[in-house]
């Protein structure tokens, strides 16, 4: 069952690119933005989470982490983060492929990756606000991140 406004978020215990893992239990006592995206190096990806980078001093004070999913693998995720100086995790579902994804209800079947899915969780990791676009091709909008926080 995917995820859905009002419930549990689905567990998950995904590693970083240093294979350090970080787990749904890991984000307990904090507000979190759960940010799935579709593949690492593409310029919609980069200027989506550039400017939660940007903004990560606006987020820390609505007491909020950033946790970022995607199916690439892990060494290309910290080569990405390292030149982009992204500060948050960037965890790799890259095996199982997409089982975090699916999980979620994040997966595109069709090309492998996870669609532009941001799951907003309280602090005991019950979901609040689900922010996605119909297209990979779009953006999510950052109002929205600070929006669905604020209402929290």
């Amino acid at each position: 069952m995917p995820a859905t406004i009002g419930q549990p978020a689905p567990d998950f215990s995904l590693p970083n690119h240093d294979r350090a893992r970080l787990s749904l239990a890991d984000l307990k006592g904090d507000k979190a933005l759960v940010v799935f995206i579709p593949f690492a190096f593409t310029g919609i990806c980069k200027g989506e989470l550039c400017a939660l980078r940007d903004a990560s001093d606006a987020l820390a004070n609505l007491d909020a982490r950033v946790v970022v999913i995607t199916c690439n693998a892990g060494p290309s995720n910290g080569a990405w983060a390292r030149e982009n100086n992204l500060p948050f995790p960037i965890l790799s579902d890259f095996w199982p492929h997409g089982a975090t994804s699916m999980a979620y209800g994040a997966f595109n079947e069709d090309l492998g990756c996870a669609n532009r899915h941001t799951f907003v969780l309280d602090a005991e990791g019950v979901v609040r606000d689900i922010i996605a676009t119909d297209s990979l091709g779009t953006a999510r909008e950052h109002a929205a991140y600070v929006a669905a926080l604020e209402a929290l």
